[in-house]
């Protein structure tokens, strides 16, 4: 069985490397290798390079899911990982790609606002990989500035990225900001020019920008170059029955007093 998971980890590791469309069909038949050698989710006792192969292979479907896009796939290797990384630890030698896992991660959480489940990872981590790791390092900054609401040094970190996988979530998270600027500027306003608001949003093209406004309904004015929102004169405020509320009010307070 051992020679079996290392010529699979072996060809997982070429087509991987290469790029290969084929490496997640390979992946499939990898793990279905890894359940046949109960290595998938180990227990017990196994060979430490039998252990190595299957983390290796879990790891780098990790990686492949985000190259693919396929988020719950990343999901569920980061998840079957843990086992390597926790139960096995000091068992096996340390994974090279652990941190750039876990920084994916915590990205990923970012992305999904998961906030308290990203500051929860980071307590689990040694204090000192908070800014000596870059992998770790990276999306602390992120945190940090989207709490601050430099959302320019968000934009700026995808070229400063530790890992070409880490891009495509800064992307997703700044699809997420920019709905966020979109929604802040139609409450506040009821018009905007067409070259702030491709400042604004942090577009470089005429055509991503009218894409996005699309979306939202943002009406163009090729004339005046500027974009109108959407009406609101339909909107019904809520009228708060005042009035009501206090009568209400005054009657508890009166019974209240007589029980009293």
């Amino acid at each position: 069985m051992a020679a079996n998971i290392k010529q699979i980890h072996a060809k997982v590791l070429k087509s991987f490397s290469t790029n290969n469309p084929g490496t997640t069909a390979l992946l499939a038949q990898a793990k279905l290798a890894l359940i046949e050698a109960g290595l998938l989710v180990p227990v017990g006792e196994h060979h430490e390079q039998e252990l190595i192969y299957a983390r290796d292979i879990l790891e780098i479907g990790a990686f492949w899911s985000i190259r693919v896009k396929d988020v719950p796939s990343f999901d569920r290797y980061f998840s079957q990982l843990q086992t390597f990384y926790s139960d096995y630890d000091g068992a096996i030698r340390p994974s090279d790609r652990k941190y750039a896992l876990t920084g994916l991660n915590l990205i990923r959480l970012l992305t999904q606002n998961r906030i308290s489940d990203f500051h929860t990872i980071l307590e689990s981590l040694p204090p000192e990989t908070l800014q000596d790791n870059k992998f770790i390092r990276h999306p602390v900054n992120l945190e940090r500035w989207l709490m601050e609401g430099s959302y320019s040094k968000v934009w700026n970190a995808r070229e400063e990225a530790p890992a070409a996988e880490y891009r495509i979530f800064v992307d997703s998270l700044m699809g997420t900001i920019r709905n966020e600027i979109a929604s802040c500027e139609e409450a506040a306003y009821n018009s905007l020019p067409m070259k702030d608001a491709e400042t604004l949003l942090f577009f470089h093209n005429q055509q991503d920008l009218m894409a996005f406004t699309q979306k939202r309904g943002w009406q163009p004015d090729l004339i005046r170059h500027v974009f109108t929102f959407p009406s609101k004169a339909d909107d019904k405020t809520a009228e708060i029955p005042s009035r009501k509320i206090i009568a209400q009010a005054l009657t508890c307070a009166k019974e209240l007093e007589q029980i009293v």
